[in-house]
């Protein structure tokens, strides 16, 4: 593994670290107030989240010809400015059109960089909103892969970004937000349009116990998808019609990502008494790991799968730590967070090594102020 690849595990190392200094239950109680209403506890929060917020979309945003999609991207810049059709939806090509108008015919870099920005943003953003341990969320962030895959599939990421923020509105049962957030983000790729089914039916089971008649739908969904699956492709066709027989249509079932799942869902027994039960936050995030888990264990005939799966999977970024963190001290949780961590960084470290793959091309990391 060459050097550039320490620009990836240093970005994890600092932030992470930054992040432990705002990774608190609570507000301390011996803060003291800066001004009217600010505490010197909120302000170190707002400056290291801030830091962190930097540093992420620093790393995307200087980074050329980094990922197996660059140049592809590249060239559709171009025939946007050509006004020539291209498959990608009109919000994305819209803000590429306007970012050519500001600084000229193929000028790519300030284009990506604008949209490193945005997806940093709402990554960050969410784990500021709802994460309980916001180091820890943000570690299971980049170990997860979410955000160095960002860096390829600009469209899809953020849409995938956007999704993960509204998460708390449909936990608030702001549906009108959640909405609106969404028809911004489908601008961008049209499959987050998915959540609007998934989040709030995800949301409706974690509010109430189950009764006999939801588990019968949830067989009937679960047979569905087993013997009804050449209805579901041709639905999935309709909308992405390049996707029949190409190299995305490969049946390939994702067996780490049903690990994940399993995993969580595990971890999810475990605490079931302590976090589970009466926690609806948690309950959605649960959910939402079961859709995972059917989507990846059931789905394999879905092209790019992987893309379906992962908005349901990412909650595992705010699931995890609020389950190990409510958990009894002792043995057991010291040994779930040796688990949950070991799994992570061993996923990263594979996650590093097949960067170099012509297919995803993260790696060599190039930036445009040194290469």
């Amino acid at each position: 593994m060459e050097w550039s690849a320490l620009v990836y595990i240093l970005l994890a190392v600092v932030t992470v670290t930054l992040g432990l200094c705002v990774s608190r239950a609570g507000e301390p109680a011996e803060t003291i107030a800066v001004g009217k209403t600010m505490t010197r506890y909120k302000a170190r929060k707002i400056v290291v989240e801030t830091a962190v917020f930097v540093l992420l979309a620093g790393v995307s945003a200087c980074r050329i010809a980094v990922g197996n999609d660059y140049w592809v991207y590249r060239d559709n810049f171009k025939l946007i400015a050509q006004q020539r059709h291209v498959a990608s939806e009109f919000g994305f090509n819209a803000i590429v059109r306007w970012m050519q108008l500001l600084f000229g015919y193929d000028n790519y870099l300030p284009i990506f960089g604008l949209f490193s920005i945005v997806t940093a943003f709402f990554f960050v953003k969410a784990l500021h909103d709802q994460a309980d341990d916001f180091a820890f969320s943000l570690f299971l962030l980049l170990a997860g892969g979410y955000y160095y895959n960002s860096l390829n599939s600009v469209r899809y990421y953020l849409a995938l970004a956007i999704a993960l923020y509204s998460m708390k509105y449909v936990i608030g049962r702001e549906y009108g937000k959640f909405l609106l957030w969404i028809l911004a983000g489908a601008m961008f790729h049209k499959s987050i349009l998915l959540v609007l089914l998934v989040y709030p039916v995800a949301r409706y089971l974690a509010q109430k116990k189950l009764r006999t008649w939801q588990y019968i739908v949830g067989v009937l969904l679960v047979f569905s998808l087993i013997f009804g699956q050449t209805f579901y492709r041709e639905i999935i066709f309709r909308i992405y019609p390049f996707y029949r027989d190409s190299v995305f249509d490969n049946g390939r079932i994702s067996y780490v990502n049903i690990a994940k799942c399993l995993g969580t869902l595990f971890l999810c027994g475990i605490c079931y008494k302590r976090s589970l039960v009466d926690n609806v936050k948690n309950r959605f995030y649960m959910f939402l790991n079961l859709a995972g888990l059917m989507t990846y264990s059931l789905g394999s005939f879905i092209p790019e799968v992987s893309r379906v799966g992962y908005y349901m999977i990412i909650s595992q970024v705010f699931l995890l730590p609020a389950l190990l963190r409510e958990m009894e001290e002792g043995w057991l949780k010291k040994l779930c967070y040796i688990g949950v961590m070991g799994a992570f960084l061993g996923y990263f470290t594979f996650l590093l090594r097949g960067m170099y793959a012509v297919d995803v091309r993260l790696l060599p990391y190039l930036n445009w102020i040194f290469n």
